[in-house]
């Protein structure tokens, strides 16, 4: 998916969901924009011990059943975990899509950890994301660039051929969490980046990503987009709305009703029309190929084995 996008001179969206309604909204809207799309669950704003004590196998369990019966290219990630045992729980629960955060680890310890999951996950057909360089993070206070660094052009492409990853995310300028505003992006470093890195890039932060920037991004190799908490901002916007204006109603047409009272069903739609209009600024609205054989999931560990004749 990646590639071709890298190809043709567009990007795909990974917009992180964190249940049912939030991954309904994802998929609807790229089946309805005909849009190939990344979904997944980010590890970062996860309770790590709700994460490692069964989350892992549950949001894996959730995104391979919707992403099966999409009509449109999916992948699914597990985004920014925490920790190795996560990663093999990932693999396990049927995520085909990897990416351990090792953004403020030695250069050493990285390579090596990373080295080995893209070693585990190419032969069980999975692909796996790495991160060079560290984001600033958005607070309530500003922004917290204390252990931030762009990507080093050189170590980048190094990384690369060394981990043998299959895409890379990179250091620019982007910053998480941000919403007060755009980030400050380097374009000149990420044309420094480019020509030194094969591998499509990918970029975190897109909430506060430039719209301005983005067709210069996607012309120097980034082909995937991480956006989260926009479409949590509107997501609880309107649900909080919605509330506010049903109160006489019964809780259960409020909550967990699917109907057009319930409150989750508001933020949906809303989440529904920033994915919209990303997918279409990000160009990959109308590029699915619907019945191609990339319209299923690639398939899990265990698929992937019995394909082999591996199966146990």
């Amino acid at each position: 998916m990646m590639l071709r996008a890298q190809r043709d001179r567009y990007a795909i969206g990974y917009f992180e969901a964190w249940d049912t309604y939030s991954m309904e909204a994802v998929l609807e809207t790229a089946e309805e924009e005909n849009s190939p799309v990344i979904i997944g669950f980010g590890g970062m704003m996860l309770e790590t011990e709700w994460l490692d004590h069964g989350g892992v196998a549950l949001l894996g369990a959730i995104g391979s059943h919707y992403a099966r019966r999409s009509q449109v290219p999916v992948a699914l990630i597990l985004n920014e975990a925490q920790s190795m045992g996560q990663i093999r729980q990932g693999i396990d629960a049927g995520f085909n899509t990897l990416m351990l955060d090792t953004s403020t680890w030695p250069w050493d310890d990285a390579v090596a950890t990373v080295s080995e999951i893209t070693e585990i996950a190419h032969r069980n057909n999975l692909t796996v994301e790495a991160e060079l360089g560290c984001l600033p993070d958005a607070t309530s206070e500003g922004i917290d660039d204390s252990a931030a660094f762009l990507t080093d052009p050189e170590r980048a492409a190094e990384f690369v051929e060394i981990t043998g990853i299959d895409c890379l995310a990179v250091s620019i300028g982007n910053v998480h969490l941000l919403t007060r505003h755009d980030a400050p992006i380097n374009h000149a470093h990420l044309e420094a980046i480019h020509a030194r890195v094969q591998v499509p890039l990918v970029i975190h932060g897109g909430t506060s990503f430039p719209a301005e920037s983005i067709p210069h991004a996607i012309a120097n190799g980034v082909a995937k987009f991480n956006v989260g908490t926009t479409l949590k901002k509107a997501y609880a916007e309107a649900a909080r709305e919605a509330i506010s204006k049903s109160t006489a109603l019964s809780v259960h047409e409020l909550m967990g009703s699917h109907k057009v009272t319930d409150w989750c069903e508001a933020g949906k739609k809303a989440m529904k029309e920033r994915v919209r209009t990303l997918m279409r600024l990000y160009g990959s609205a109308g590029k699915a190929l619907r019945h191609h054989p990339e319209a299923r999931i690639c398939p899990s560990p265990c698929e992937a084995r019995a394909d082999k004749g591996e199966a146990r």
